[in-house]
């Protein structure tokens, strides 16, 4: 006999993930679509959006973000090797802000040492 289907609205999921990212202290990904993810960061008042093909719209973090409890949430974008991430950042959070340019510094460090020719 196959178990019952269950349905969790996206609202719930998200919320468990960012319970999660504040009591582990560690980032939660959760798949929100076929091609929208999200990382929640340690802490749950910030996180990015992201997608494998295209780039996510700012009306979709401004739904998530509403679904987080975040207020006024600030809005940028984190250009990663292959990917660029929406950031959603709440206002007045500075350690979210200053992981957020710690990340920012490193990927730049990163491609500094990327020399043509190199594998």
């Amino acid at each position: 006999m196959a178990l019952p289907t269950v349905t969790v609205r996206i609202r719930d999921a998200l919320r468990f993930g960012q319970q999660r990212a504040v009591q582990l202290e560690r980032t939660q990904q959760l798949e929100l679509g076929d091609n929208l993810f999200i990382r929640i960061a340690p802490g749950g008042r910030s996180f990015l959006l992201f997608q494998l093909e295209g780039e996510p719209d700012e009306g979709t973090g401004r739904a998530v973000a509403e679904a987080l409890g975040l207020h006024d949430p600030q809005f940028g974008w984190f250009q990663g090797r292959s990917l660029r991430s929406l950031t959603v950042i709440e206002a007045g959070d500075e350690t979210a802000r200053a992981a957020y340019e710690r990340a920012q510094e490193q990927q730049t460090a990163s491609a500094a040492n990327d020399l043509p020719g190199d594998p």
